[in-house]
Formats: C-alpha cells, sequence, structure tokens
C-alpha cells in the first residue's frame, strides 16, 4: 500500500459518539490528576525544581491548565485509535498499552529533554511518571470502555 494510502486510512478513522465521550472524561480524569500532582501532591518539590517558590509562581497558570487539558484530550483521542487498532478490549491490556507507548514515544523525549535543560533527576522523576499514569489511564478506560 502506498504512504498516501496510509495516511488516509489514520485520518479517516473517526471515533464513535460514545467513544469521543470516553476520550472526554479520560481527558478530565487525567487532567484533574495532574491539577492534583503538580498543585498538592508534589507542589513544593515541583516548583523548587523548576526554580520557583510559593512567593515566586509562574505566572501563566491558567494558560497552563488549558494546555494541560488540550495535551490530556489529544494523548487520549490518540491513544483510543491505537486501542482500537491493537484490538485491546480490557481495563488492563489498554493500560499495559499506554505503558508500552510510554516507553517508546513519551520517556525518551522527555529524558533527553531534561538532560539538554540540566534538569534534576528528580524533576524527571516527578514529570515522566505523571505522563506514565495518564497514557496508562488513557489506555485503560478506552480499551475498558471501547463500543
Amino acid at each position: 500500500m502506498h504512504v498516501a494510502t496510509y495516511s488516509a486510512v489514520l485520518f479517516s478513522v473517526m471515533l464513535s459518539g460514545h467513544m469521543m465521550t470516553v476520550v472526554v472524561i479520560a481527558a478530565v480524569i487525567e487532567w484533574l490528576l495532574g491539577a492534583l500532582w503538580y498543585g498538592l501532591v508534589f507542589r513544593k518539590s515541583w516548583l523548587a525544581y523548576t526554580g520557583f517558590s510559593e512567593t515566586n509562581k509562574p505566572k501563566n497558570g491558567a494558560m497552563t491548565m488549558v494546555c494541560s487539558f488540550i495535551a490530556c484530550l489529544l494523548l487520549t483521542y490518540v491513544i483510543a485509535h491505537v486501542v482500537g487498532w491493537t484490538g485491546s478490549a480490557t481495563f488492563t491490556q489498554g493500560a499495559k498499552l499506554g505503558v508500552v507507548c510510554w516507553v517508546g514515544f513519551m520517556a525518551p523525549p522527555l529524558f533527553t529533554q531534561h538532560i539538554a535543560e540540566n534538569r534534576r533527576a528528580n524533576l524527571f522523576a516527578i514529570n515522566a511518571a505523571y505522563w506514565l499514569l495518564v497514557m496508562a489511564i488513557a489506555g485503560g478506560l478506552t480499551a475498558a470502555f471501547h463500543s
């Protein structure tokens, strides 16, 4: 099959209304996890490792939250397609798929970015663990509720 044909197949796949609902719900769950992760659980550590403090917080908090939700939505939308292509049908299968995708597509660029920016390993651990959970949740939920 020609590359253009593969692209046409890839981009012509539309998710059902049911799956779009699952994608949005999963993205909201992931986004709320991020708010807890960075805003409560790892707040002090994350602020310190990024060079901020309680008195000198990032100024673009609202835009960060909007972008975070959009990222979760896009990630879950794509994972839903991968779940469909692989035939994953249970939460566990989907979560494993999310972890494999994280290992191949998320961890390497995150690691490289942290090295290039001379960031601490602890910051990598906080950020990478969050995205690992997000991808596992995205895969798990979209597989469990795949129509």
